[in-house]
């Protein structure tokens, strides 16, 4: 049952059809439902390339993911946070969220770290100093 993707050439938004079958695909008129038209051209469609953990891990220690990664500049810093915390596939909690939003927009690190003091420490942990 394949889900496909049109772009309306009168209101020039994004629309999906739902299909039953490939058999009634060429039977099928497919509508904007932005707008109503049937003026609709087809996209190509995003597809979903799934990976093992390993594989991930195993890409977020190529030295090659760092290459744009200027250390002196939060902003890039943020942005490459964000990616490789993406890239874990997992959710890393809200503080993380604020850390990267904090450094794409510019602020420096030691003051992100002085405002959220024990980021990154469990319960257990947030009394131990260095």
């Amino acid at each position: 049952m394949p889900i496909y993707e049109y772009r309306c050439q009168c209101c020039n938004k994004r629309t999906s059809h739902f299909v039953r079958s490939f058999a009634s695909v060429g039977s099928s008129r497919p509508r904007c439902s932005h707008c109503g038209s049937e003026d609709l051209r087809r996209l190509v469609s995003r597809i979903a390339v799934l990976g093992s953990e390993e594989s991930r891990l195993d890409d977020l220690a190529d030295p090659s993911s760092l290459g744009d990664v200027d250390e002196n500049d939060p902003r890039s810093v943020g942005r490459w946070m964000r990616r490789m915390g993406q890239e874990t596939g997992e959710d890393l909690g809200p503080e993380f969220s604020e850390v990267c939003e904090r450094l794409e927009a510019g602020q420096d690190p030691e003051a992100i770290e002085r405002d959220l003091p024990g980021m990154g420490l469990g319960d257990d942990d947030a009394g131990i100093e260095d």
